[in-house]
């Protein structure tokens, strides 16, 4: 069982940065690959990002590639999405997951209860 608690999300100006965290909580953590995947109000569940249980590679989605920086610290239980240059469209809640290294949501076991990012034009 891997519990997960998103923070950092909050109100931004249009090209600002945030830094959302996911603290992860079980001894699994680190054998899990994690994900960032966000959801508008009325749109269906986006994939922003994915990292491999090393935090060696990341794989991420065009609309946010080159803005945003996932990462992970094994020895933390935590994961970190730095988001740089956002923009309104990015405005959605937040959530992070754990499973396979997967831009597919159903690849994914646990998940938070997600975090608020609005970014004002």
């Amino acid at each position: 069982q891997v519990q997960l608690v998103e923070s950092g999300g909050g109100l931004v100006q249009a090209g600002g940065s945030l830094r959302l965290s996911c603290a992860a909580s079980g001894r699994t953590f680190s054998s899990n690959a994690m994900g960032w995947f966000r959801q508008a109000p009325g749109k269906e569940r986006e994939f922003v990002a994915t990292i491999n249980r090393s935090g060696a590679n990341t794989y991420y989605a065009d609309s946010v590639k080159g803005r945003f920086t996932f990462s992970r610290d094994n020895a933390k239980n935590t994961v970190y999405l730095q988001m740089n240059s956002l923009k309104p469209e990015d405005t959605a809640v937040y959530y992070c997951a754990a499973g396979i290294y997967s831009i597919s949501w159903y690849e994914y076991d646990y998940w938070g209860q997600g975090t608020q990012v609005t970014v004002s034009s």
